[in-house]
């Protein structure tokens, strides 16, 4: 995964996304006030930056394919659902048990077929490969395929243009597919650090044991039914790009998204709210001068929580 993916995934998917905006403010912290640059990918189509990838996959793989399968507790199943009904090809969602209403109901929403399978992500994706080719469907990934990193690193360009310097950059693990993308378009010009909870550091376990391992999880990853194992690209960009993981606790997650909503009316998910958990919380301290990036990176998530 190059720059120069990153840069054909936006050219392929010019007019179709949205060019998110970006908030240069102050944040709370235990030192004091810390100056940030928030990049309020919140605000993207279907309220998840996975839609870039979703939409440059199916927009790579022409006109051919009418069918596309994906494996997803929430916003990979969402963003795969609005790129298909966008280009008019099918699409089938195959969720855990315990999936969230609130994103099935997103999915139903643009008109995906969802079906419920097992009560990890593991077994929804087994599931959903066999689905893929009994149907002679395109069997997206939520976040291990190249043209989706790619898309996702689209964020990366926009960054550039919108921020000067090249302060660093702090975004979410989920299954990685959102630091390797940035990472893979800013490459070591800037640097990129993985947030992950405490008891779900799956990219940090993967950098130290120089491969893939399970983790069990946390709350946050049972929240967004994410991946208990990181990405084969993910990991791959992380090392070459020198991307490292930070830990934040449960808490701190939970306490920068109630901040997030009282202080600026910004409602995210429990992961959208992680890598401001890091600043508000003081695991990341910026060095004097320094204004760091912060991806907001998910919206869909039940009003009702606060």
């Amino acid at each position: 995964m190059q720059r120069s993916d990153v840069r054909s995934a936006r050219r392929r998917m010019a007019g179709q996304i949205r060019k998110t905006p970006v908030f240069h403010t102050s944040v709370a912290s235990p030192s004091g006030p810390v100056p940030v640059t928030l990049k309020l990918e919140h605000l993207q189509h279907a309220g998840t930056f996975k839609v870039r990838g979703s939409l440059n996959a199916l927009l790579e793989s022409g006109q051919g394919i009418d069918q596309v399968v994906i494996a997803s507790g929430g916003n990979a199943g969402i963003a795969a659902a609005l790129a298909a009904a966008r280009l008019g090809k099918s699409c089938t969602v195959v969720v855990p048990e315990t999936a969230p209403h609130t994103k099935v109901a997103a999915m139903w929403s643009h008109g995906a077929e969802v079906l419920w399978y097992g009560t990890s992500y593991a077994e929804a994706r087994r599931h959903a490969t066999e689905l893929a080719a009994d149907r002679g469907a395109l069997l997206l990934h939520a976040y291990d395929l190249p043209a989706v990193v790619a898309g996702i690193g689209v964020i990366g360009l926009e960054l550039e243009e919108q921020v000067r310097g090249r302060p660093p950059v702090l975004a979410a693990v989920g299954g990685g597919g959102l630091v390797a993308g940035i990472a893979a378009a800013l490459g070591r010009r800037q640097q990129v650090i993985g947030i992950e909870p405490e008891g779900a550091a799956i990219l940090g376990a993967a950098l130290e044991a120089d491969h893939p391992v399970d983790v069990a999880g946390s709350r946050v990853t049972v929240d967004s039914l994410g991946p208990t194992r990181i990405g084969d690209i993910a990991l791959e960009v992380a090392r070459r790009n020198r991307v490292r993981s930070l830990l934040v606790s449960e808490d701190a997650i939970g306490a920068a998204r109630e901040y997030l909503w009282r202080e600026f009316r910004i409602l995210v998910e429990l992961t959208g709210a992680a890598a401001l958990a890091a600043i508000h919380s003081g695991a990341y301290v910026p060095a004097p001068d320094e204004r760091p990036i912060v991806v907001l990176c998910g919206a869909n998530t039940d009003v009702a929580v606060f």
